[in-house]
């Protein structure tokens, strides 16, 4: 089979490699589309391998048709899944543990549905299992154009958050204005921290980071929980930890792809059981900016490296 490999040079080269060989666990899928996520960029400068036993080639989510599966399991030959891996999704295959795929939601493209599993088992996991998130909770979601913004201000709304969240552009405003998003902050003109002053947050889920996360902790509500996903804005800060202490302020470290697969199906589990219809019906869309052939993988990644995209980027193979 063919895959988009990551060449010497760092440049994502459609080439030939091994066939997957699927084990007694796992099912064997025919990739129709892979979504894209910054995870890729920063696996493609080296700084983001893949876990043990997964392919070295990008790629955490994917959609197509299973070819292969375990007797007794929920899938058979033919089933239409989307699922969420460690890697190895740029590929024409890809085998994954049967319990870390799910159902392609019912009148969604398969390019829609690659770009479900990632984005929004991320979301859930964060605001909702690490951030104990509440209706009527305030939450702050940095990025909220891009494809894990995207998904994390309408998980937050169709669970009843008031939802703060970032951009930057007018574009980008307008954009999650119409997720839902209640407080808009260009990060450009505004300064974060004020604004966070002036609506408390509870739970907060950022890939930022960087100098600006001290101030902004100041200004969150008593016993709010912070849960910091990555570090585009750098990795320091200062903190001030005698206000940090005295209102019980939680600060959390989480990343989705370091999890065991046991642990990633249970998250899985709890989104299908509370978000499926959802998606079903459209109250939760997936919005894609641009879909393109898995062998312009190249031009993908440069929509996200140039942050261009309202939305997911995918890559589609024909079938």
């Amino acid at each position: 089979m063919n895959a988009v490999i990551i060449d010497d040079d760092k440049r994502l080269v459609w080439s030939s490699v091994a066939d997957p060989v699927r084990a007694e666990n796992e099912i064997l899928v025919q990739v129709h589309a892979a979504a894209l996520n910054r995870a890729d960029l920063m696996q493609r400068e080296g700084n983001y391998p893949p876990p043990p036993g997964w392919p070295e080639w990008p790629g955490l989510e994917v959609a197509g048709v299973v070819l292969e599966a375990p007797s007794g399991s929920r899938w058979k030959p033919g089933d239409k899944v989307c699922a969420l891996l460690g890697g190895g999704g740029y590929a024409e295959k890809v085998v994954v543990p049967a319990d870390m795929a799910l159902p392609v939601p019912e009148g969604l493209s398969m390019a829609e549905a690659a770009a479900i599993p990632e984005a929004f088992a991320t979301s859930y996991l964060n605001l909702c299992l690490e951030g104990g998130m509440q209706a009527g909770d305030t939450v702050f979601i940095q990025a909220g154009a891009s494809g894990l913004g995207m998904a994390a201000i309408q998980l937050a709304k169709t669970l009843g958050a008031k939802v703060v969240t970032t951009v930057g552009s007018e574009d980008k405003a307008r954009f999650v204005r119409e997720l839902g998003a209640d407080v808009i902050i260009n990060r450009k003109q505004q300064n974060i921290a004020e604004v966070l002053a002036q609506h408390p947050v509870d739970v907060a889920m950022d890939c930022v980071a960087g100098p600006n996360l001290g101030p902004c902790l100041e200004t969150m509500a008593r016993g709010g929980r912070w849960i910091i996903i990555a570090t585009l804005g750098a990795a320091s800060s200062e903190l001030n930890m005698l206000d940090f202490f005295k209102r019980g302020v939680k600060l959390i470290g989480s990343t989705l792809r370091s999890r065991t697969s046991e642990m990633k199906a249970d998250i899985l589990k709890g989104l299908e059981d509370q978000l499926w219809p959802a998606f079903s019906s459209g109250a939760i869309q997936v919005l894609i900016h641009e879909t393109l052939p898995m062998a312009d993988a190249e031009k993908a990644h440069a929509i996200l490296e140039r942050q261009e995209n309202l939305g997911k980027v995918v890559l589609t193979l024909e079938p």
